[in-house]
């Protein structure tokens, strides 16, 4: 019996010439050895670099916050002048530099390969992180998480490109949402962007290789940065009765100031009229003027200047603000991302979703100041990006407030749908039209190596 099993089911016999073919498949060399070996070295870079970046932006609000309490009228000249420097550097040294970061991870996705030498070059987002810092210096109303999504898909790129292995689509995606993981220090927030907002569709394949980029990278910030929570641990609640009446208020109004906001830098953007007209052709000028609206707003209110961290934090633990405060952050931030200067909008969109639910407290005064803020947040969050998976845990873990998690939902679609009143189309996707990467044909397209 045991000759005829040896018979039907001969032994596999590791010859010389099956082991160098194993060696071929999977060892080293292999392009799946290699595959993996970038995205995970990639993954730990993007951690280490979103530390870095995030500590210099810091250090940098801190250095114009005391510079504009000591000369307090003085940012009246440097703020338009510092606008004007930014988008010139930007359009003559790096005009793949200008803006978000996240627009350009979107486009990047047509042609990945391309676009490490481009839209993700090591050059391009050297000159982001530079000028985000000097947007920083010079009190404009950005933060660095957009920047930091852009910087993490171009060292997946640079890994990529040192082992010699094509990039793909969805190797992108996981490089954008392992910076949104360690700039927030929320790692199923990265998750849920990468699905909800980088990807083209819901459909778009996700592999556990992709998740673990996301987790390491949240890790490595995490163990440099210590364990802990961006707005630190409030613990909002709302009752059953105070949320069925808050929750379609803050929806509505927070989703379509959102939406309106997002309508407001996709005509800039895209819009063919006089005004548009006149500011690509006078894109300095431009610049100048949108610094001297965020001058002006940050001398006289003294809360306008940089992402509104320190006010958004105050109005989330209950702290009373003036009820201007949301209105003229959001005129800052608008006036800030159409001058075109490198920089983030989710730090500030997060300051004006604040003031949103400031605004509302008004008309809930009975109800927890926290719990209406962080909706206020989650709904105006929600109205810019349309992302509402995303606001949700976003503002979960960054308050740890869970026990809010079902009012918060609601808000989210509710601000969704009445965004979409506002702006049908999704801000992201429809800034990522300006960079565009120019059609490859397909003899030339390089072979895609299977999924990891």
């Amino acid at each position: 019996m045991v000759g005829l099993l040896d018979r039907l089911m001969p032994a596999k016999r590791w010859t010389p010439s099956r082991y160098r073919a194993l060696l071929r498949t999977r060892g080293p060399r292999s392009v799946q050895f290699r595959t993996r070996a970038a995205i995970l070295t990639g993954a730990i870079l993007v951690g280490v670099l979103a530390t870095l970046f995030a500590e210099a932006a810091d250090w940098a609000a801190l250095v114009f916050g005391g510079y504009a309490h000591r000369w307090h009228w003085l940012p009246l000249l440097t703020t338009p002048l510092g606008f004007m420097a930014l988008v010139w550097l930007t359009r003559r040294y790096a005009p793949f530099a200008r803006g978000s970061g996240i627009p350009q991870v979107i486009a990047a996705q047509a042609d990945p390969d391309a676009a490490t030498r481009s839209l993700i070059s090591p050059g391009t987002v050297g000159a982001k992180a530079v000028l985000t810092i000097g947007a920083v210096l010079s009190g404009a109303s950005v933060g660095r998480e957009g920047p930091t999504v852009q910087i993490a898909a171009a060292v997946m790129g640079l890994t990529h490109r040192l082992v010699r292995v094509p990039l793909r689509g969805g190797v992108v995606i996981a490089g954008g949402a392992a910076g949104v993981a360690a700039a927030f220090n929320t790692p199923l927030a990265g998750l849920m962007f990468a699905i909800e907002e980088l990807a083209s569709a819901y459909e778009q394949r996700v592999t556990l290789l992709v998740l673990a980029a996301i987790v390491i990278a949240g890790m490595v910030a995490q163990s440099v940065q210590g364990d802990y929570i961006y707005f630190g641990a409030i613990g909002a609640h709302l009752p059953l009765l105070s949320a069925l009446l808050v929750t379609p208020v803050a929806g509505i109004v927070g989703g379509m100031a959102g939406g309106l906001f997002s309508r407001t830098l996709l005509a800039m953007a895209l819009g063919r009229n006089r005004i548009t007209g006149w500011t690509r052709a006078n894109p300095v000028k431009f610049a100048g003027a949108c610094g001297v609206i965020v001058a002006l707003l940050g001398v006289f209110t003294g809360l306008t200047w940089g992402t509104g961290y320190s006010a958004a934090r105050a109005m989330i633990v209950g702290v009373d603000a003036p009820l201007w405060f949301g209105p003229a952050k959001f005129a800052a931030t608008a006036a800030t991302a159409i001058a075109g200067l490198p920089g983030g909008i989710f730090a500030p969109s997060l300051a004006v979703g604040a003031g949103v639910g400031n605004l509302l407290r008004e008309l809930f005064p009975g109800d927890p100041a926290s719990a209406v803020v962080i909706l206020g947040m989650v709904a105006y969050f929600t109205g810019v990006v349309r992302a509402p998976l995303t606001a949700v845990i976003i503002l979960s873990e960054t308050t740890a407030s869970r026990g809010l998690m079902l009012p918060m939902f609601a808000t989210a679609f509710i601000a969704d749908a009445a965004s979409r009143w506002v702006c049908r189309e999704k801000l992201y996707h429809g800034l990522s039209k300006t960079f565009a990467m120019p059609a490859i044909p397909k003899e030339s397209t390089a072979p895609r190596p299977p999924a990891a």
